[in-house]
């Protein structure tokens, strides 16, 4: 079979680069990989076909200079750019400049770039397509006296959030009127730094919600779910535990989130791989915002679907149908994914620094995505994830024991990791009754605080 195509460039680093570089292979598709100044020796320049530096260590120098991508792009002959996650993947301007020289941009349409990256066209889309959408403002808020009445509406504690935010960043609760009043101009001034536009809107805030996903594939035809995923456990808004399927909903509550997942996929002509994501409490659920590219779960979808998911988008971007019907997808057993990070496992400190020894567990069950080895550095002007490790079973509790005794064998020496927590939270009763939600971490971390 053709491969979608001859060449590949990965606008990306660590071990997302080096996921799609292993299946651009698996393919027979020459890869080209970009690197900062210090990621020079890194596994994804190391095992890429061409590899060429496009700037200093400062991301905004280096992963995100639009112009040196695509100067690497067209000096290597590469047809297709991936973008991965993070960095450009959600950036319009950059899929166009991609399709302006003629290349393929694997992701959605800019146009859907645009709707899914502000988070009120967002919300539109959604409310359009019949989604239950929480209280709060239908466009950004002009001052704190309308966004004071708007939280009277909708009822306390609300959120302020940015309308181009993303990662936690440029968001915050308020619980009275008072508070909001400070707390609104804070924040915009928070998203105009993070994002360049101060925006921000009001919604209502759940006190103990679940964050459920629905993994979708769009051809721009048609669209299938590939199930639900569970990403409840997190902390400061970012996830460190997740699993497919998500455990303990009604049959009823997981056929809606699907149906409308997909039902908001079509209605858009979605292309390519996208994850649709809602807050679950009881019986009821709200959509929350589409993250239009790779995310860093993906591996758990692929391990109970027995899909290849970065294979699935180079074939759509290629101008492929889907591979697939929604009756052909057949999901087996259940996945873990813990996100081993660079960071103090308590008080969350970044922790930089030379891997002094390293050691991946293996056995039944188990796949690690990482890039990272013995002596490799990890860097502090970029994400701190060291690994990802995935473990997989008939169900969830053998996955759950399968994980246990994986992240028992992770030797990560010379820096802190995130392992402790998690090892914690694994054996926690609230985990094995998958009866967590969105605060449950804060409450862990506070608890043993207080315990000294």
């Amino acid at each position: 079979m053709r491969p979608p195509f001859a060449k590949l460039l990965v606008a990306n680093r660590g071990e997302i680069a080096l996921r799609i570089l292993r299946t651009a292979r698996d393919l027979g598709i020459r890869t080209v990989a970009v690197y900062s100044q210090p990621d020079e020796s890194s596994l994804h320049v190391r095992f890429a076909d061409e590899a060429i530096c496009i700037g200093p260590a400062s991301p905004a120098r280096s992963y995100l200079n639009i112009p040196a991508i695509l100067t690497a792009a067209k000096l290597t002959g590469a047809e297709a750019v991936h973008p991965g996650y993070g960095f450009l993947a959600e950036d319009a301007d950059f899929a166009r400049a991609v399709r302006a020289m003629g290349m393929v941009f694997v992701g959605p349409a800019p146009e859907h770039l645009e709707l899914f990256g502000d988070k009120l066209s967002a919300k539109r889309a959604a409310r359009d397509a019949g989604i239950p959408l929480l209280a709060g403002s239908e466009g950004a808020v002009r001052g704190v006296a309308e966004a004071q009445q708007i939280a009277e509406e909708a009822g306390y504690p609300v959120l302020v959030k940015a309308t181009a935010g993303g990662g936690g960043k440029g968001m915050r609760r308020v619980d009275s009127a008072e508070e909001l009043a400070r707390v609104f101009e804070l924040t915009s001034a928070e998203a105009l730094a993070s994002f360049g536009r101060g925006d921000v809107f009001i919604e209502r805030f759940l006190e103990a919600p679940r964050h459920i996903e629905v993994q979708v594939l769009g051809d721009g035809i048609d669209a299938i779910h590939l199930g639900t995923r569970e990403c409840t456990l997190q902390r400061r808004h970012q996830k460190i535990i997740e699993e497919a399927p998500a455990p303990r909903l009604s049959a009823a509550l997981r056929q809606g989130l699907q149906d409308a997942a997909v039902h908001l996929a079509r209605s858009v002509g979605y292309r390519s791989l996208g994850t649709m994501e809602f807050l679950v409490q009881g019986d009821g659920f709200w959509f929350l915002e589409v993250n239009p590219r790779i995310q860093v779960e993906h591996p758990v979808t692929e391990e109970i679907t027995g899909l290849d998911l970065v294979d699935e988008q180079l074939r759509i971007a290629a101008g492929g149908r889907l591979s697939l019907t929604q009756d052909q997808v057949v999901q087996r057993g259940h996945a873990i994914e813990v996100r081993v990070n660079a960071e103090h496992p308590w008080t969350f400190r970044a922790s930089p620094g030379v891997i002094t020894g390293y050691h991946e567990p293996g056995g039944p069950g188990i796949r690690v995505d990482s890039a990272v080895h013995e002596h490799a550095s990890v860097l502090p002007w970029y994400d701190s994830l060291v690994a990802k490790v995935i473990a997989h079973g008939r169900s969830r509790e053998q996955a759950r024991m399968r994980m246990l005794r994986a992240l028992e064998e992770v030797v990560v020496e010379g820096i802190d990791t995130s392992v402790p927590l998690q090892l914690e939270l694994l054996r926690s009763e609230a985990f094995r009754l998958a009866r967590v939600d969105t605060r449950t971490v804060d409450r862990w971390v506070s608890a043993r605080a207080s315990n000294g």
